[in-house]
């Protein structure tokens, strides 16, 4: 009977691993200027936007998008933040996802 729930225990660990790893997969990434990002990333990145109101707590004159201090970006977009075209990369990354991305038309996406 321990044998059997052990077993049990087991295979239960091996579909949420395989089930995480299905999930994985069939996310669409957007690749660009040498950065890989996931869809949902870029749209959460859009949503951070619109509801980011100027901050006081902001250098003057950061050479980061105010994006990159959102404690909520995710963190897939993060090394973007490190580039000195963070800004036009974010652009871009919007353009494509709010374009023809999720219909898998553009070349920049993959997993679809």
């Amino acid at each position: 009977m321990v044998v059997s729930r052990t077993v049990s225990g087991c295979l239960w660990a091996v579909a949420g691993v395989l089930l995480l790893l299905l999930q994985s997969t069939q996310s669409v990434h957007i690749k660009y200027q040498g950065f890989q990002v996931q869809l949902e990333s870029v749209k959460k990145l859009r949503e951070l936007e619109e509801q980011q109101a100027p901050s006081l707590h902001l250098p003057v004159q950061s050479p980061l998008p105010s994006v990159c201090y959102h404690p909520a970006l995710p963190l897939d977009l993060l090394p973007i933040c490190a580039s000195q075209e963070a800004d036009s990369i974010f652009q871009a990354l919007k353009t494509i996802a709010f374009d023809d991305c999720e219909l898998c038309v553009n070349i920049a996406c993959t997993g679809c």
